[in-house]
């Protein structure tokens, strides 16, 4: 039988698009806020569209912070973060003033700004673009380097140590696409909107183990 997989359901953003890829690959998976439930789950995901500020001050509300710091950084169950999921794993962010994050990972989350450096790209960067791996790991099995995957997001992550950056994007900068440091994997992309890559992606992760 293969592991749970909860999805974390703190009012940031559509999860069933999360739910139903990750049933697409053979996945038992439920979307809960249910302290019980996702104690008994083997895996754990954090997706989430919206502000860093509105998703902290929901987990928060939950009484989901000390549960997840106990479930990820004490029982060590492997982690998926996506998009804003990823972000709320750094110690600081920006977005609608300063907040601080979960700080399992050493990063903070700054949003793009063009106005410096004379790109002038659009903000929110959306559309398909590729990852460039920096260091490699299970989450990417099977994934070519350079494979495409779909984005949406104002802000990105900025990490301290290098070790823990799994892929780069570009978009007028070179920024932190993917992150990792143990039985903790995020990524600021969409793996549910990417596709053949994505799905190979959430394949991968419900065959972690740490």
């Amino acid at each position: 039988m293969l592991d749970s997989v909860v999805i974390i359901d703190y009012n940031m953003g559509n999860l069933r698009s999360v739910e139903k890829a990750f049933k697409r690959v053979g996945a038992k998976v439920k979307i809960s806020n249910n302290h019980n439930v996702i104690k008994e789950a083997s895996k754990i995901v954090l997706p989430g569209v919206g502000s860093f500020k509105d998703g902290m001050r929901n987990l928060r509300d939950l009484k989901l912070v000390e549960l997840l710091n106990r479930e990820i950084l004490i029982n060590k169950k492997p982690f998926l973060g996506i998009c804003l999921g990823m972000q709320l794993i750094s110690k600081i962010g920006y977005e609608n003033g300063q907040s601080r994050g979960l700080g399992w990972i050493d990063a903070e989350v700054i949003r793009f700004d063009f106005h410096t450096n004379q790109k002038r790209l659009k903000v929110p960067h959306i559309g398909w673009n590729n990852v460039i791996y920096k260091n490699s790991n299970s989450l990417f099995f099977k994934i070519e380097d350079g494979s495409d995957f779909y984005f949406v997001h104002s802000y990105y992550c900025n990490a301290n140590n290098s070790n823990l950056i799994t892929t780069t994007t570009d978009y007028g900068i070179e920024f932190v696409s993917s992150l990792n440091r143990e039985n903790i994997f995020a990524v600021q992309f969409h793996p549910e909107k990417s596709q053949k890559v994505g799905l190979q992606l959430l394949t991968n992760f419900i065959n972690i183990e740490v």
